[in-house]
């Protein structure tokens, strides 16, 4: 039986101080990820359960966070829709993007069995984890997926294509919203059945739009597969990144916990949001480009939130960028673990 921090805080039991992961914690800040890539691509990495377990458990051992997150990508539910994608030194790279079709969903044929390899890793990784360690499962929200599905390639984050098509065609933006949300229900509910603890829900590219659009035409996917999860009884978290005050509006029937960003305080967010919903964020990432003393003087601005909120979980507004050092990453961490709390 699971009876570590972060599972307890995610079932409302009080802990003696938060639990602490980040998201793309199992690469980009880790030697010994980027060691690796040296001799494998990311391909061969997160295809390979021998491989990919490995690095899905690297920040359980170089960092000590306390949950381990699948070492995937959001973009195997368009491969598994039968779109062709290659993952070059540049990132992600679809063969056709759906803007270049007059009938983008002549290519949509949903295959599940092409995620068959990840349930492969997720065994693999509860072979070879330590004891008490919560794996986190994942999938990408409906709208931040469709965004690389019609791009092509994820290098250009405006998205423009995806966010005109929302406005100009919402019968075929619904017809393909509708197709991504089906498969990515099979898959977070095959993620929970080989032994995931949490499943959380990445919308990237949330701000892109108006939080009234959002609401209408891409909250009802998120529910779908939310709903999903929770039926369940696994733990759901949901990072709508760039939402802004559009918070207010996500309710305990969406999510047990909301991922914030930093483009609002963790206090405001508190307010803002249902307390019925845990929160989860919402350090900005770019801070740990600073010296150590800048650092430990912005995280004790979490102090006296920490200590009155049992409900939170330390992490990241988002994932870690390329260029953190390994070093302040570790620092953060052993802050978290090392504060005294206060919590009674």
């Amino acid at each position: 039986m699971d009876n570590s921090i972060f599972v307890k805080t995610l079932k409302g039991e009080d802990t003696e101080r938060p639990p602490v992961w980040f998201m793309r914690q199992a690469g980009r800040v880790l030697p010994s990820y980027l060691k690796m890539r040296e001799q494998y691509s990311f391909s061969e990495l997160m295809k390979s359960p021998e491989l990919a377990a490995k690095v899905t458990l690297l920040p359980i051992y170089d960092l000590e966070v306390d949950a381990a997150i699948l070492f995937s990508d959001i973009l195997v539910i368009p491969e598994a829709l039968g779109m062709e994608l290659t993952f070059t030194d540049s990132g992600p790279r679809f063969t056709t993007a759906l803007k270049d079709l007059s009938d983008p969903m002549s290519i949509i044929k949903a295959d599940a069995t092409k995620l068959n390899y990840i349930y492969d890793v997720i065994d693999e990784i509860h072979k070879t984890k330590p004891a008490n360690t919560p794996l986190i499962g994942f999938c990408g929200a409906p709208f931040t997926t469709l965004c690389y599905m019609m791009q092509g390639l994820g290098t250009n984050h405006t998205f423009q294509d995806a966010v005109t098509l929302l406005y100009k065609d919402k019968v075929l933006a619904h017809k393909l919203l509708n197709a991504i949300t089906e498969l990515s229900v099979e898959y977070a509910t095959q993620q929970i059945k080989h032994g995931i603890a949490a499943f959380q829900i990445f919308e990237t590219h949330a701000g892109l739009i108006p939080s009234d659009l959002y609401f209408e035409m891409i909250m009802p996917y998120v529910r779908k597969i939310s709903a999903a999860v929770m039926a369940t009884g696994t733990p759901a978290i949901f990072l709508p990144k760039g939402l802004g005050y559009g918070i207010v509006n996500i309710t305990p029937e969406d999510t047990d916990f909301l991922s914030i960003d930093w483009q609002i305080s963790i206090d405001d967010a508190r307010v803002l949001v249902h307390h019925d919903i845990g929160l989860q964020g919402n350090l900005d990432p770019r801070l740990l480009l600073a010296d150590k003393e800048t650092i430990l003087s912005q995280l004790e601005k979490y102090r006296f939130f920490g200590s009155e909120y049992q409900n939170w979980i330390f992490n990241l507004g988002h994932g870690f960028i390329p260029g953190i050092p390994y070093e302040n990453a570790k620092l953060v961490v052993d802050w978290v673990k090392q504060t005294d709390w206060q919590r009674s």
